[in-house]
């Protein structure tokens, strides 16, 4: 079953917190241009949504499982830590109690 992030974006009040888990790397077009998916048609870009996402949630935290030394290598992770205002952290201990320190602390919508 599958829900539209549009439905998501307007269910789901500005409170919620949002944790996304992936390495972030992909061709940088599906971040940058429309149609730029290699899954789907897109007529967005994905960095469109991210920013909804973002502004919508404003405690939204991305987990990387790729150690935090190589993220530099991908230009696609660098610009999604960017969209979610560098609050990119390594899949590590550390790295999730830093991302629950920063989900935990007050945001404003």
């Amino acid at each position: 079953e599958r829900t539209k992030t549009w439905d998501v974006l307007h269910k789901y009040g500005h409170d919620y917190k949002i944790v996304f888990v992936g390495d972030a790397a992909m061709s940088p077009y599906e971040v940058t241009h429309p149609g730029g998916s290699v899954e789907h048609m897109n007529e967005e870009a994905g960095a469109v949504w991210l920013q909804r996402v973002a502004n919508t949630y404003p405690a939204t935290v991305w987990l990387n499982p790729v150690p935090e030394k190589q993220w530099g290598y991908s230009q696609s992770t660098k610009m999604i830590k960017q969209l979610v205002n560098d609050r990119m952290y390594p899949l590590t201990l550390d790295g999730l109690d830093d991302a629950m320190r920063e989900l935990s602390r007050k945001h404003g919508a």
